[in-house]
């Protein structure tokens, strides 16, 4: 497959860093995924682990390097998570279930197909500008979507990090929203980032990324950016952008490649 991709996290200005992120690949498929982990006496940060994890065991042992059905493999990956982070907290005596919110992406056969449970995000972008973006599993998102708060006071709401749906947590609160296929054009940018990263930045922001000519150093600008807007207060900030079109790297390897990326335990 030919793409860039580059990936990025910092620990803003909390106590414990509970973001994960990877991506994986054949020659014939591409998998990204981000997971933002909650409950930080409850490890939120091995909930995000477990669910990437999930994902790049089921992505490393697909016959023939790809799905043969993409959503089916994206709802059952991410149950499995969701399995794996509740057998966790009953084998530890946690008290409770860690929870991680979960966004993941499937390229394959020149489509894409994205699943995902709470308030990370995928972005779409073509065309210099954003043309389709997920729909948060939040309160929040729930009142925008019945009139009552506008999006902007969306990201600035005392309620914005209340989510109505995530992996672990509340057992029987979780589910997977999985799209239908969409046809990529060439020059797509996807995108996937933690809350920490789309709140404080704006959409027109987000789109730099189609028009810049290596992806490593905008995403790190725009990961600082979101750290020194909320300050203190910032968030875990985390994204994984990637770029496909025929002007990128070919990807070619013998089986399966799986890269996820460090995430620092301290502030930097």
């Amino acid at each position: 497959m030919k793409f860039a991709v580059h990936q990025a996290n910092h620990i803003g200005g909390r106590k414990y860093n509970q973001d994960r992120v990877g991506y994986a690949y054949t020659n014939d498929a591409l998998l990204l995924v981000l997971a933002d982990g909650m409950g930080g006496h409850l490890h939120g940060e091995i909930a995000a682990q477990l669910a990437v994890n999930t994902f790049m065991k089921a992505f490393s042992k697909l016959e023939q390097g790809k799905a043969k059905e993409p959503e089916v493999f994206l709802r059952a990956t991410m149950r499995a998570g969701h399995d794996a982070i509740i057998d966790y907290a009953h084998q530890e005596g946690l008290g409770g279930n860690p929870g991680t919110t979960c966004v993941a992406v499937l390229v394959q056969d020149g489509r894409m197909w994205f699943a995902h449970a709470g308030d990370s995000r995928f972005y779409l972008l073509r065309n210099d500008k954003v043309a389709s973006v997920t729909r948060d599993h939040s309160v929040v998102q729930q009142w925008f979507d019945w009139g009552i708060i506008s999006a902007e006071e969306m990201k600035s709401h005392p309620d914005r990090n209340k989510i109505t749906n995530c992996l672990g947590g509340v057992e029987d609160m979780f589910y997977v929203e999985v799209s239908p296929s969409e046809v990529l054009q060439d020059g797509d940018t996807l995108l996937l980032c933690s809350d920490g990263f789309w709140t404080p930045l704006e959409e027109d922001e987000l789109v730099k990324l189609l028009a810049a000519p290596t992806l490593n150093p905008l995403l790190d600008e725009l990961i600082g950016m979101a750290v020194l807007r909320e300050g203190s207060h910032a968030d875990n900030t985390t994204a994984i952008v990637a770029r496909l079109g025929a002007a990128e790297q070919s990807h070619i390897t013998d089986a399966a490649a799986c890269l996820m990326l460090e995430a620092p335990t301290t502030p930097t």
